[in-house]
């Protein structure tokens, strides 16, 4: 069995703030602890599940070099660094018989959700098909476009219910529930340890129940930018125009996967400030 463990980070157990999360504030580097036992957690209970399993874990935050490789699980593999295809999602592929969602947080404009965005402060929202969708939904559909189930999220209260709402049949684990954009009732980290390892082994065991999220094409996405800067960047690019509000751009996909490529690189382009 293959396995890809996505860990994000503002829905690790017991991180509330930005000090925690950034590389250059005073707390980043307790936060990358706490990812990595985090991660630690759910690769115990996927090798409970199955002890043969082929564990990647792919590093899905910020920089993409947050998990400490020396820490974690020699069972598994890692996948850290960027740039790299498939972004959060890095190494899946149609023979990945599951996905599990660790340390994942509510999309932008959502809450209360402890730090919830979508992929930056410059994405407001991004909608498929008239749906709004953040980092969760956007690859839960892009691993379903593959075939894969996404069996398993934890993060805060309404990160799990963002995902339920979606696939009903998912595994969730509610590490922390949340107060406000930077405060939130948390578990001990040994305790949603615990429930983590538990709640993996139960998603991989259930995984023939779990269906994939399936988004079909043709696509109409609009995606609503903060800066002006990012949009005049975004209508550069073929098929993408102005539609709706001053702060929205819309494009047409044939299929999901293409959908979700032009969307990353939107997300690209709104890292790119005005010279």
């Amino acid at each position: 069995m293959k396995l890809l463990i996505s860990v994000d980070m503002e829905g690790i157990s017991g991180i509330v703030h930005s000090s925690e999360t950034n590389p250059e504030r005073y707390d980043y580097q307790r936060g990358r602890e706490l990812m990595t036992a985090d991660a630690n957690a759910v690769i115990a209970g996927v090798l409970d599940a199955d002890p043969t399993a082929d564990v990647l874990v792919a590093d899905a935050h910020g920089t993409f070099r947050n998990l400490l490789p020396e820490q974690l699980d020699r069972r598994a593999r890692l996948v850290r660094g960027k740039p790299r295809s498939l972004n959060m999602l890095a190494g899946l592929d149609e023979e990945t018989d599951a996905a599990l969602f660790v340390g994942y947080h509510v999309r932008a404009g959502e809450g209360p959700g402890v730090l919830a965005h979508t992929m930056n402060g410059e994405i407001l929202d991004v909608r498929v098909a008239g749906r709004s969708l953040g980092e969760i939904g956007l690859n839960a559909a892009m691993a379903g476009h593959l075939g894969v189930p996404v069996v398993l999220l934890s993060g805060d209260d309404a990160a799990c219910a963002e995902l339920t709402d979606l696939v009903p049949e998912t595994v969730t684990v509610a590490v922390k529930e949340a107060r406000g954009m930077a405060a939130a009732v948390t578990l001990h980290p040994e305790e949603a340890r615990d429930r983590l390892r538990r709640a993996a082994a139960d998603a991989v065991a259930r995984r023939a129940e779990i269906p994939p999220l399936a988004l079909t094409g043709p696509l109409d996405v609009e995606v609503d930018l903060a800066s002006p800067h990012t949009i005049d960047l975004a209508t550069l690019v073929p098929g993408v125009s102005r539609a709706g509000g001053a702060r929205t751009v819309t494009f047409t996909s044939p299929d999901y996967a293409t959908a979700y490529r032009l969307i990353l690189l939107l997300a690209q382009l709104a890292t790119i400030k005005p010279a």
